[in-house]
């Protein structure tokens, strides 16, 4: 689809772009004219999702990522500049899901998660600022946070704290960074249909009868219905364009409603 091209020749990278919010976001951006790299640790999906894009005419690579590893992000970094010498847009969606609740989680698996969904965030920023200040316009950065990290939900320790230190770190670095003219914001999706929402056992964890009544039927999502990744990739691209020139340090739920009624 032809949608005015407003990022033409921008070279955006995405972490976790193989599929989910994440290659929702990147087939926006490369939509819009970007150099996309579809950046992940299952590097045959980002390869296939790459190749079907590529197909629609569109410029997206893919790269292999570990966002828990400080060398592969280092990689990354050198490979981007090598080919590209800069980056416009950095994506930091990359993370994984834990079920966790205090008396119960390991604390390594609890270190794990952060290690990804959060300390990740920072060694992309780390590695790839200096990509960023050598771009021209349209400077950005743009964190996936969620709205497990502005309030509280059982079972999630380790996630609903990692993203919170995501939407502080958001924060920070846009004050950090705001004299270049680089500009950093966050999403924060509510519910989502993506692998992640996929239960060990195969199930839908929307499809829930609980979450129907709860959400859906008597309305905590006021749009009663959970997400799409297309439905993340708007608002993720309004937060890259040149219309948030002005945008800085703000955390955007994407939610359907639901953040409204907590």
């Amino acid at each position: 689809m032809d949608r005015g091209r407003r990022l033409e020749d921008r070279v955006a990278v995405v972490t976790g772009g193989a599929q989910g919010i994440g290659l929702g976001i990147g087939t926006r951006l490369a939509e819009e004219g970007a150099i996309v790299i579809l950046a992940d640790i299952a590097f045959d999906k980002a390869k296939a999702s790459a190749a079907k894009l590529v197909e629609q005419g569109h410029r997206v690579g893919a790269a292999r990522l570990d966002i828990a590893d400080a060398a592969s992000v280092a990689a990354l970094a050198h490979q981007v500049d090598e080919a590209h010498g800069r980056c416009e847009i950095l994506v930091n969606n990359a993370a994984i899901g834990a079920d966790t609740q205090i008396e119960t989680m390991k604390f390594e698996d609890y270190q794990r998660v952060i290690a990804i969904n959060q300390d990740g965030a920072v060694r992309m920023a780390m590695a790839f600022v200096p990509l960023i200040k050598k771009a021209g316009e349209g400077r950005r950065i743009l964190n996936i946070a969620s709205i497990l990290g502005l309030r509280g939900w059982p079972n999630q320790i380790a996630y609903a704290t990692a993203k919170g230190g995501i939407v502080n770190f958001t924060r920070a670095l846009a004050c950090d960074l705001a004299p270049h003219n680089i500009m950093v914001n966050a999403i924060a999706p509510g519910f989502v249909d993506t692998p992640m929402s996929i239960r060990p056992d195969g199930s839908h964890e929307y499809d829930a009868d609980w979450f129907r009544d709860i959400y859906v039927k008597h309305g905590r999502i006021p749009m009663r219905r959970y997400g799409k990744p297309a439905d993340m990739a708007g608002p993720a691209f309004f937060l890259c364009s040149d219309d948030a020139q002005y945008v800085t340090g703000q955390i955007l739920s994407v939610d359907g409603g639901a953040s409204a009624t907590f």
